[in-house]
């Protein structure tokens, strides 16, 4: 298993999500140079499941999720399902493994370049709706009814 080092921890707690990940680096890569953090780079498929980039994830939901839900909100019929599971993921109780994976989704519903472009009238948002699917299949029980609410409610509210 990968270790962060000290100063990511540090960072985490005292400067955000952002800088922790731009400093977070695995133990083992001691004397390698790191590139720089890009949320918007693919993650490297050595790192595709570590802290390291749970860490992107979170970064890449924090940072692009509520402007992005914002505008698309009103021509998404899953939003209410998004929405439950961003809450879920936020939420401390949740199994770190199962926040892992809807991070890892939310993210991909960030991304601007995913398999079918959003942009396309219709079926944009269809790649979208399937991963959500897919992690509501799988980690639906993790999703409680006060996650649910909160989305409803958030809809609500945004509606008004």
């Amino acid at each position: 298993m990968m270790k962060t080092s000290a100063a990511a921890v540090a960072a985490h707690d005292g400067e955000g999500l952002a800088v922790a990940a731009r400093k977070a680096k695995p133990a083992h890569s001691a004397g390698k140079p790191e590139k720089p953090f890009d949320p918007n780079e693919p993650l490297s498929t050595s790192r595709a499941l570590t802290p390291y980039a749970q860490q992107v994830n979170e970064v890449r939901v924090k940072t692009g999720f509520w402007p992005k839900l914002r505008r698309t909100a009103a021509r998404i019929p899953f939003a209410k399902d998004l929405l439950s599971v961003y809450y879920c993921a936020r939420d401390p109780e949740t199994p770190t493994a199962a926040k892992g994976v809807m991070l890892a989704a939310l993210a991909y519903f960030v991304l601007p370049t995913d398999a079918i472009p959003d942009i396309l009238a219709g079926v944009g948002f269809t790649d979208d709706a399937a991963v959500i699917a897919a992690v509501l299949g799988t980690l639906g029980a993790n999703i409680k009814s006060r996650h649910r609410d909160k989305a409803r409610e958030t809809l609500t509210k945004a509606a008004d």
